[in-house]
């Protein structure tokens, strides 16, 4: 039976934290003096007073979180933090309209970095601050965060964290659950506060290298200028920021061991082998286009090439210059790329390039295995077999991938049936926000915003990118009749 009250405690303690982090903007709005002190306040103690009713109900529940509780806590933990990070937004006037407001607040949580902000300027500091700290909390997951803490509350945490983290790795830094969070955002904080201090010297101004430090890391993209890095014409910033968005589309796993310096564990990796070769592969093929089609040079073009290749591969979304100006070949290329993602264990979105690599791995041995129907053909990855349950699980996630693409794009291309290029803006649309990328193509480019969507567009957007936050599988598992049933 379903532990109802533990799951109502658990979110209690999200939202308790959440409006802890909320406060962490108001230095910002004071110093700023914009406006947005009240509503960042306001927002908080909402928050502050939600989570604590919700302890108090459940107080006395038992400590005991199994798999379905897992899941419920997962996603109603994700969906109870976005309706209440979208509480400055709206009490600040800045999105009056509360759909906008939760869009804004879903699109920074997942890290899409997708916006419906025209005018990103004209928006006080402090509201800017908590929407560039909404993709650093999503980045790693709060969930995890909280983790860390559980065994103070009396809660164990490992079913929480199958389930924030899905993916197809099973690599831990420490066999306690509670040790290996704590790892994670140890990791998360100092390369955070390293490249904010590296912006800082390279020209940044300090609140913007703040802003930027915190949405890179997060593979989030949110940044405070209209025209995202293209603003910073300083090739300093535009390096770095490569070298980090780089850096955040690797696993952590792999980052510990770095640090550890574990070296030959890294390049052990076949994934890291596959991230580090397609992005080398790709960046000399778009700096080729880029340098025989503009007035570039080479090595202005090369930056150009690898910054957006890296933005959009590790689902950042940054942009810097408008790729779907370049030719036909590169848009097509960079919509390609929408469904390719980083390295799982990263804070990156889409598919993940290790189940790119386990599928054409095992698709090409069994087509050996069409030729040798005896022998005994197994998938490797880094010099170990891949258990065909998760060779399963990789097949089902991508079927899954492609079906909510296509049934997507035709339901966002019934919704934008009177936009001038409907079918080619519904694909990106659908293909960005799944995939938790933020730019796409059409009427929704890398200069473009989703303020002209219409309304049922926004709540298709919202749906899609808890879907790809949450890896499909957590939030798909609710619906199915056994996950209700006691046995």
């Amino acid at each position: 039976m379903i532990n109802y009250k533990i799951i109502i405690k658990v979110v209690g303690v999200l939202l308790f934290m959440l409006g802890a982090a909320m406060l962490l903007a108001t230095p910002f709005c004071i110093y700023y003096d914009q406006g947005d002190l009240m509503p960042i306040v306001q927002s908080a103690l909402v928050s502050f007073v939600c989570g604590g009713l919700f302890w108090f109900i459940a107080k006395n529940s038992q400590p005991d979180i199994g798999k379905r509780e897992g899941y419920l806590i997962v996603a109603l933990g994700w969906l109870s933090i976005s309706v209440f990070s979208s509480l400055p937004y709206f009490f600040s006037g800045v999105l009056p309209e509360w759909t906008n407001a939760f869009f804004e607040s879903v699109s920074g949580l997942t890290t899409t970095g997708a916006t419906v902000i025209n005018d990103l300027e004209e928006v006080p500091a402090g509201i800017l601050f908590w929407r560039s700290l909404s993709q650093w909390i999503g980045g790693m997951g709060i969930i995890v965060l909280t983790v860390a803490i559980f065994p103070l509350l009396g809660i164990g945490g490992v079913e929480l964290f199958v389930a924030e983290a899905p993916g197809p790795t099973s690599d831990k830094l420490h066999p306690r659950i509670k040790e290996t969070a704590k790892r994670l955002w140890f990791i998360y904080f100092c390369l955070t506060t390293i490249l904010i201090v590296l912006l800082s010297i390279s020209g940044m101004g300090f609140y913007d290298a703040i802003n930027h430090g915190l949405t890179t890391m997060a593979t989030g993209g949110f940044s405070t200028k209209n025209d995202s890095i293209a603003y910073f014409q300083n090739p300093s910033i535009h390096y770095i920021l490569s070298i980090f968005m780089f850096i955040a589309g690797c696993n952590y796993t792999l980052i510990y061991f770095f640090y550890k310096r574990k070296f030959r564990r890294v390049w052990n990796s076949d994934e890291f082998k596959t991230y580090c070769i397609l992005v080398l592969l790709i960046s000399i093929g778009i700096t080729g286009v880029i340098y025989g089609l503009t007035d570039y040079n080479l090595e202005a073009s090369f930056r150009l090439s690898i910054f957006q290749i890296l933005s959009i591969i590790t689902t950042t979304g940054y942009v810097i210059t408008d790729y779907t100006t370049l030719a036909p070949v590169v848009t097509l290329l960079f919509f390609a790329l929408l469904f390719c993602g980083a390295c799982a264990g990263s804070t990156s979105g889409s598919i993940k390039i290790i189940r790119h690599l386990v599928f054409f791995k095992n698709s090409f041995f069994e087509l050996k295995r069409l030729l040798h129907p005896k022998a005994i053909i197994r998938t490797k990855i880094d010099s170990h077999v891949v258990a065909p349950k998760i060779l399963t699980h990789i097949m089902v996630f991508l079927l899954l991938y492609l079906m909510l693409f296509f049934i997507g794009s035709f339901s966002m291309s019934i919704i934008l049936s009177d936009f001038e290029q409907p079918l080619l803006t519904s694909a990106g649309a659908v293909a960005t926000t799944l995939g938790n990328v933020g730019p796409s193509i059409g009427l929704l480019g890398p200069m473009d915003t989703f303020a002209e969507i219409p309304v049922a567009g926004k709540w298709l957007s919202i749906l899609l990118m808890i879907l790809g936050r949450l890896e499909l599988f957590t939030v798909l598992i609710l619906f199915t009749p056994y996950f209700w049933k006691n046995n």
